[in-house]
């Protein structure tokens, strides 16, 4: 199965950096570094399918794609 993409971006709001999976509704996180931010995004992950596996809740697959790559497809 492919992974899910994930966006890192700097907040000045926030002082840090978010990652967040555009697929997974609500599922972000927030680190001091760009590499934080991903840790902390692949725990929520985690997180985020074991919660929907436990509810019942359907399993979205990986669709996003950043403009980007549509592009030079």
């Amino acid at each position: 199965m492919k992974d899910y993409h994930i966006n890192i971006f700097y907040s000045e709001e926030d002082g840090g950096y978010i990652a967040d999976i555009p697929d997974l509704e609500a599922c972000s996180a927030f680190g001091n570094t760009p590499d934080e931010a991903l840790k902390q995004v692949e725990l929520a992950k985690v997180a985020w399918l074991e919660a929907a596996r436990a509810e019942g809740k359907p399993i979205p697959q990986p669709k996003y794609k950043p403009v980007i790559y549509r592009v030079a497809a």
